[in-house]
């Protein structure tokens, strides 16, 4: 069975990442994987602490390959990813000026045939212990554009509201078919 493609949505909070993977799963009949961080928010009650940054990366790369095994034996051709490690290794150095995450993050980006960025233009909405307000995002919106931008991997901008923008994630992932 050929390996599915793996596609990541990356962008800062309040971007609509969960919404958009799981859509994009239905539509092209693929599996998703969630965002790590918000469910060891949930169960921590809290937001990580530095030496616990690393883990929850892992954790993020580990269950992308357990559902990438699923997607292979159930023959899907796309895993949808919400959020990447990359996006943790800026987090990390956001909040604590912690660098070391770049090098791994980096490399395990290598992975996704695609990356879809996903805009700062929903609404903010703020959901728990998670959000930081629109200036925060605003900020790790650009950064996550120049870590890509260095990286030199492919990419997509998706903006939008509503239907405009899980079009324009369609359109996107359609590029890998042609």
């Amino acid at each position: 069975m050929p390996s599915p493609q793996l596609i990541c949505l990356i962008g800062a909070e309040c971007t609509g990442k969960s919404m958009l993977a799981q859509a994009l799963a239905a539509h092209f009949d693929g599996l998703w994987v969630p965002e790590h961080l918000r469910a060891f928010c949930d169960q921590q009650g809290r937001t990580p602490r530095m030496d616990e940054q690393a883990g929850i990366m892992r954790a993020q790369f580990e269950h992308e390959e357990q559902v990438a095994a699923q997607a292979r034996q159930a023959d899907r051709a796309y895993v949808f990813c919400d959020s990447a490690p990359l996006l943790t290794a800026i987090y990390s150095d956001h909040y604590f000026s912690d660098r070391s995450l770049f090098d791994c993050a980096q490399a395990l980006h290598a992975r996704y045939a695609l990356t879809l960025v996903l805009g700062p233009d929903l609404p903010w909405l703020p959901d728990g212990m998670q959000r930081d307000g629109a200036l925060v995002r605003a900020a790790v919106h650009t950064r996550i554009q120049r870590e890509l931008q260095a990286m030199h991997v492919p990419q997509i901008e998706v903006a939008g509201l509503g239907e405009e923008r899980l079009q324009a994630a369609i359109l996107a992932v359609e590029t890998l078919i042609r």
